[in-house]
Formats: structure tokens, C-alpha cells, sequence
């Protein structure tokens, strides 16, 4: 019997389990959130690519197992919700280190390469169109907590998932209980009101990643002070989140952080090339440096702190309108607050 387990471990992965090629049972309730419109502006969830989530054949023709795959990216740093950012700017913790898709294809063909030979297979990390979460699941990886990440009981949801989609006939896992309960933490901490009451369920238009990662324009003014500080995605629902008390931490070098929470009056005068050259290959050039520029200007308006009106007048003269209009608004608030 081939040990998967083991061989992933082997190959730098901290969970790994099998789950079958078959469509995904979590596919009736992913088209009501597409067709209820919470992915937002991000239309490569919907459409066709949408079809293609819930089922593997059309990733893989004649597949027959998914091998799921977790690996740790938590470091030792405090969480955003214990650590006074002050005059810095909050970088989601998956995004302090190198580029993830690259580490994890990286061992995944490692792995690849331990099984046996003459299968076709494919490597998927979040890019391609897979509903990885809900086989990660099915695999036994954990289970979707309310905040609406896989959650694993002793080592929390500091993980970054992966997926051999395989012509392999491998023996499926079996899913873990919920173990959420009654608890509510991660929807009461959520500044902007984005998972459902009931939890399970998470509103992309009203999420923080999705405002200052996703969002090519302008972020709905009524949600901009519960951004806060964050310039780049956001933690808090896992930062809270009890199974995340006692969260080992990765030993992988590429996830060692490079920027943390840099000054945000720094982050408000680089260049673009300066933004090219600081942020190279990690998630954050996601974001692009209009868009980022937008995320600094937001969290300065939200910082109370009135040294930031001369970097937000610099930025209210910026050539695009995106920057100078949220510049402005950020310069209101302060004048409102001081």
C-alpha cells in the first residue's frame, strides 16, 4: 500500500491525505454563492471555470485520485491582533515570504516523483480551477471552519494547500468532524462584516483581502475604516480563531518574512520601481503598485496620526485618480479626527 503520508512528509508537506476524482458535493452550494454574486469582481470563479471546480475529469480525463496537500507557513511573529502596527502598514502573513506557488510545486513534483510511474497526473496549487478547499476536506486534511478555512485540530489553518489531481487508484480518507462548535470569534472579530452570521459562509465584497488585494478599483467608502491598517490582505479571522492558539510554525526558509508591516510613511513615497524591487517575488505584487498605493492611503487615513497629511498630500497629487481620491479621503478623516 502506498504510504502517502509518509512520502509527503518526506517531501516538506505537514498534511497530506487521498480523496477521490469525483465532482465535488460542495458544487450546488458554490453556484448559489457565484449566482448570489460573492465572488465579487473576481470573474475567473465564475463562468465555465466554475465548471470545471467541481469536477476533476475536466482538469485530469480519467482521473481517479486527488492527493491533497497542506504545508505550514506560520512563523513566530505575533498576530496582527497583538501587534501594534502604530505607523506600519499590515501584510497578510501568508505574504512575508516568497511566492508560495513556486515552494509548493517545487515539492510537489518531489513528490511526483516518489510515486509510482506511468500515471498521468497534474499539479494544482490555487491557480488552477479546483475546489481545493472541499477536497482537502474529503481528504481529511480538516475541516472548513466557520471562518470558512480548513481547519486541522492540532495544527490550526496556517496552511497553504495543494493538490495532485492523478490517474493513480489510490484508498480515499475520510473527512473529520466540525469542530468549530458554538464558537463565534472569528465572525464577531471581522471588521467588515463579511461571514455570514451563521458563519460557513464568507461575503468576498466585503472581505479585506478582497478590498485590498482582488479590487482593481475603488473600495466602497462605507467599508474603508475597517480596513484599518492592512495594506495587503488581512488575518484577523484566523489571528483569533481558538485551533490557531497553539500553532506550530514552518521551517521553510522561503516563508521567512521579508516585510512584515513596513512604515507606512515609506510604503507612501516608493517609486514603482522601488515597489517592483521590494516586493519581487511575493504575493504581494498581486496587489500592483496603484492599488497598493490605494491600500497605504487608506490605512494612513485610518491611523489617527496627523505626521501622515504630507505623504497623503504627495499622494492627492498622484497621476491616478484612484490614488488621489482615496489621498483625499484619507486627509479628510485625519482633519475630521485631529
Amino acid at each position: 500500500m502506498l504510504k502517502i503520508r509518509e512520502l509527503a512528509i518526506e517531501c516538506g508537506f505537514e498534511l497530506a491525505g487521498v480523496a477521490a476524482a469525483a465532482p465535488s458535493p460542495d458544487g450546488a452550494r458554490y453556484r448559489d454563492w457565484i449566482a448570489a454574486g460573492m465572488h465579487g469582481a473576481m470573474g475567473y470563479l465564475a463562468g465555465r471555470r466554475a465548471d470545471v471546480r467541481m469536477d476533476p475529469q475536466l482538469v485530469l480525463p480519467g482521473a481517479r485520485s486527488i492527493i491533497c496537500l497542506g504545508k505550514l507557513y506560520n512563523t513566530p511573529e505575533p498576530y496582527s491582533r497583538d501587534f501594534d502596527t502604530g505607523d506600519r502598514g499590515w501584510i497578510s502573513r501568508y505574504a512575508w515570504g516568497g511566492d508560495y506557488h513556486d515552494v509548493l510545486r517545487r515539492d510537489m513534483e518531489r513528490l511526483v516523483a516518489r510515486l509510482p510511474a506511468g500515471h498521468e497526473y497534474k499539479i494544482c496549487v490555487d491557480t488552477a480551477p479546483l475546489l481545493e478547499r472541499s477536497y482537502a476536506y474529503r481528504a481529511g486534511l480538516g475541516w472548513i471552519g466557520k471562518n470558512t478555512c480548513l481547519i486541522n485540530q492540532p495544527l490550526g489553518s496556517w496552511f497553504f494547500l495543494g493538490e495532485i489531481v492523478t490517474t493513480l487508484e489510490l484508498e480515499p480518507d475520510a473527512p473529520p468532524p466540525d469542530r468549530c462548535g458554538t464558537c463565534t470569534r472569528c465572525i464577531d472579530a471581522c471588521p467588515t462584516k463579511a461571514i455570514s452570521a451563521g458563519g460557513y459562509q464568507l461575503d468576498a465584497r466585503l472581505c479585506i483581502s478582497y478590498f485590498t488585494i482582488e479590487l482593481r478599483g475603488a473600495v466602497p467608502e462605507e467599508h474603508r475604516a475597517g480596513i484599518g491598517r492592512h495594506v495587503f490582505g488581512c488575518d484577523i479571522c484566523q489571528d483569533v480563531c481558538p485551533w490557531n492558539r497553539r500553532a506550530p510554525v514552518t521551517d521553510e526558509a522561503a516563508f521567512a518574512p521579508r516585510q512584515l508591516a513596513p512604515p507606512l510613511a515609506k510604503l507612501a513615497s516608493i517609486t514603482e520601481e522601488e515597489f517592483r524591487a521590494m516586493f519581487q517575488g511575493t504575493p504581494v505584487s498581486r496587489a500592483r503598485y496603484a492599488g497598493f498605493l490605494r491600500n497605504v492611503a487608506i490605512a494612513m487615513g485610518n491611523s489617527d496620526r496627523l505626521e501622515f497629511r504630507e505623504p497623503l498630500q504627495m499622494l492627492a497629487e498622484y497621476p491616478h485618480e484612484l490614488v488621489r481620491e482615496h489621498a483625499r479621503w484619507a486627509l479628510d478623516r485625519l482633519t475630521a479626527s485631529a
